[in-house]
């Protein structure tokens, strides 16, 4: 593994340890998130431990030379309309696969959507700015595509466990070896955009669209939804990177 995600991974841990350990601690005395909102602070900083942590290491390893640097590689928004297609497919093919199999319960109108998306770019879609723009790429210098993007989602699964047992966490009371088969489908998803694109900016919006539909569409828990989700988005993964590596070759 490069010395950037070693740093990056440290960083990253390091931050959601301190930031969500306040929140542990909490929970075992009984406070809840809701009963402080002092407690929010520690929950997005370390929900954006990954972000932090990106900006802090591509600083400190010589990659970007300013902040303006680094906030103009994730948000790069200039990309193909095919490149933004692939997300809306991946984003359909997800909550699609995870209604049909699962079931669901209509949540917030459709319509939200457009309100939605740009709250979750700040609570979760972020994150890319670490998984995806250092970790995926770094370790894909050493491993193979699958084996990098398995590397990443069973760190990114770790990474989420503590809020398993935050009081009124997000991710209280769900199964988390479900879950991980959620984070395996998502994780092959959003390392195909990347390696496709070369994009942050549709990691971010990928993970944005996911996390707005699933407050739509409310899926009932059930690991054969996620497990056959998982296997679509990465049977799909492995179409357009394949596809896309034929279209470099021919072109």
């Amino acid at each position: 593994m490069s010395k950037l995600a070693k740093d990056f991974l440290f960083y990253t841990f390091l931050i959601m340890i301190v930031c969500w350990g306040i929140l542990l601690w909490c929970s075992v005395s009984g406070i809840n998130i809701e009963d402080n909102y002092l407690l929010f602070l520690p929950y997005l900083l370390g929900g954006w431990s990954p972000t932090i942590a990106s900006y802090v290491v591509l600083r400190k390893n010589g990659n970007v030379n300013s902040f303006k640097k680094w906030m103009k590689n994730v948000f790069d928004f200039k990309h193909s309309v095919s490149s933004y297609l692939m997300v809306v497919v991946f984003a359909v093919a997800y909550i699609l696969t995870q209604c049909l199999v699962s079931g669901y319960e209509k949540g917030t109108p459709l319509y939200m959507i457009i309100v939605m998306i740009p709250m979750m770019i700040i609570a979760g879609g972020l994150e890319e700015a670490g998984w995806r723009y250092i970790f995926q790429p770094e370790l894909e210098k050493k491993y193979s595509y699958s084996v990098s993007t398995i590397i990443v989602s069973v760190v990114w699964w770790l990474w989420h466990l503590p809020l398993f047992y935050v009081n009124n966490g997000a991710e209280l009371g769900l199964n988390y070896i479900a879950y991980g088969v959620n984070v395996l489908g998502l994780s092959f998803a959003l390392a195909c955009i990347k390696k496709n694109t070369g994009s942050v900016w549709l990691c971010v919006l990928f993970h944005s669209i996911v996390n707005s539909l699933t407050g739509i569409y409310s899926v009932k828990e059930n690991i054969w939804g996620n497990i056959v989700a998982a296997v679509v988005l990465i049977v799909f993964s492995h179409i357009f990177v394949k596809s896309n590596a034929v279209k470099r070759i021919m072109y």
